[in-house]
């Protein structure tokens, strides 16, 4: 297990000023963008040549001692189900352009992933319309949602497997996914697919109520990266704005939760970590900065200070003799 970095964190930033930050702080990885104009990095332009800039981008990532953990594409793939007005900032055009537009960019960022052999892609699916989730007005509306994601995934998900990269997708309330159950039927609706799972954000779910716990036990191996992000849910709020506070001022003292980094939210880490690692997981918490309570560069300091010496760094060796044998 290492602790890595999302170089978005400071997206106004030049990618070396964040390399060489992360580095000096002691984080082993970073998460770095591919949406379109992201500041950072360039897809089309490091996918020249065969992907020669991609392969020199990796060996001066390596050069911080660093390595690239996920490819991450927010942005650009909320059109791949989103579309009109409510994306417009991200693609103009018609729905249908704005639907192709989303998927050239994750199977762009795919590309990217395979030539810095970089095994994951984390993104967002966007919904057609939120109220979808709602049985009312519209009785059939989540139905067409989950025939979009079918449609339009299922060809990107077969490019990614012949790019071999998984497609890792965040749970959050404007997605297909945003619980356990929607969690399970995306995969059943992608048949099993190997190249479709989950970048899991313990935040994401907490601030709905859902248990992280209890959402590892039962996805397992589809959880292909982790963002090490906190909430912190306030019981003396919660009342007023319940779960699903999602509008308003983030820094608003009212709010019935907040986002935050590890360690100074209502996540259990100890328990969280010990549950991914006895289903599996041994990878990258990638540190993610959505607290507007403390600057970044608080972040920066505390989250590593609090979670590197929570990795678990081997399995339990075993134990025979008079006393316990396990």
């Amino acid at each position: 297990m290492k602790v890595g970095f999302c170089t978005v964190n400071y997206s106004e930033w030049d990618l070396d000023s964040v390399l060489a930050l992360a580095a000096e702080k002691g984080y082993e990885a970073v998460e770095i963008p591919a949406f379109t104009d992201n500041g950072q990095t360039d897809p089309d332009e490091l996918l020249k040549n065969g992907g020669a800039g991609a392969a020199e981008l990796k060996k001066h990532i390596e050069g911080y001692g660093l390595f690239v953990s996920g490819i991450s594409n927010h942005a650009d793939t909320m059109a791949i189900l989103c579309e009109g007005d409510d994306i417009s900032h991200i693609c103009c055009g018609t729905p249908e352009e704005q639907h192709a537009f989303g998927a050239q960019s994750l199977l762009r960022s795919a590309r990217l992933a395979n030539a810095m052999e970089v095994p994951v892609v984390i993104s967002f699916t966007g919904l057609k319309s939120q109220s979808h989730m709602n049985v009312f007005p519209n009785a059939k509306g989540w139905e067409q949602e989950e025939a979009n994601f079918t449609e339009r995934f299922m060809p990107i998900l077969d490019k990614c497997a012949e790019y071999g990269v998984k497609v890792a997708i965040e749970p959050h309330p404007n997605n297909i996914i945003y619980d356990l159950h929607t969690a399970r039927r995306a995969v059943e609706l992608v048949d099993g697919h190997p190249s479709f799972g989950i970048n899991f954000d313990p935040a994401n779910l907490l601030y709905t109520g859902i248990s992280a716990e209890a959402f590892v036990d039962e996805m397992k191996d589809r959880i292909f990266s982790v963002h090490a992000k906190d909430c912190q849910i306030l019981p003396h709020n919660m009342p007023r704005g319940g779960w699903w506070m999602f509008q308003g001022d983030w820094g608003n003292i009212e709010r019935s939760f907040r986002f935050r980094i590890p360690g100074w939210g209502s996540i259990d880490w100890r328990s969280l970590i010990t549950e991914l690692y006895l289903t599996g997981y041994d990878g990258v918490f990638a540190y993610e900065h959505e607290d507007v309570t403390m600057s970044r560069g608080d972040g920066v300091d505390k989250t590593i200070a609090f979670l590197k010496p929570l990795m678990i760094n081997a399995p339990y060796e075993g134990r025979n003799d008079k006393l316990f044998t396990k």
